[in-house]
């Protein structure tokens, strides 16, 4: 009797095992956030050229902001939409217009930075995650990023998304595995991003 129970479970059982197993490493590993923030007011068309100013960086990793700022300027190039402007004129903008904070710019920096580089629009973000998590005995690389776009012209926000990718997935976690090296999860995550602000 108890054979013909666990036979009459081992089938049907399996087979849901498998399938929820599937369901949870999908949404364990490479989850991405849906949060975006879009101005209906803004022409998104008119923004020829962006300053990119040095990402505030809250992750354990001391250079996360700037490499993954380094990354975003590359890939929002490749794509062609926009031009960044080289972060050493981003640099000489920010001193010149006598900015404390770049990473967490005001209205009227962003104005001042926008007039003395002569860009379009300024982008700021923050690095909330960058590096090696642990689970039990597995780990795995994730990055969590919040990217904001103002109008140069007037300072204001027009644009804000966030993205997390990476991270420990279920099947990392039942038979083991580092997971995708961690230039490969900023390169998605910023191709994310980039994906968001051109939707």
């Amino acid at each position: 009797m108890a054979n013909q129970v666990l036979h009459r479970w081992t089938r049907p059982g399996w087979v849901i095992a498998a399938i929820m197993l599937l369901c949870l490493g999908a949404l364990g590993g490479c989850a991405s956030t849906t949060d975006v923030f879009r101005d209906s007011t803004m022409d998104f068309g008119s923004v020829k050229s962006v300053a990119v100013v040095p990402f505030a960086n809250l992750s354990k990793d001391q250079l996360a902001g700037e490499r993954v700022r380094d990354v975003f300027n590359t890939m929002l190039m490749a794509s062609g939409a926009i031009y960044a402007i080289p972060t050493g004129e981003v640099a000489r903008g920010i001193a010149a217009a006598g900015i404390a904070n770049p990473a967490a710019p005001s209205a009227e920096d962003v104005v001042k930075l926008a007039k003395s580089v002569k860009v379009d629009a300024v982008i700021s973000g923050v690095v909330r995650e960058y590096g090696d998590v642990r689970s039990g005995t597995s780990s795995a690389d994730v990055i969590s990023v919040s990217l904001q776009m103002m109008e140069g012209q007037t300072g204001r926000v027009v644009w804000s998304a966030s993205t997390t990718q990476g991270g420990i997935s279920m099947t990392d976690r039942l038979f083991g595995g580092g997971g995708r090296p961690l230039n490969d999860v900023t390169e998605k995550a910023v191709n994310d991003l980039i994906n968001k602000l051109f939707e």
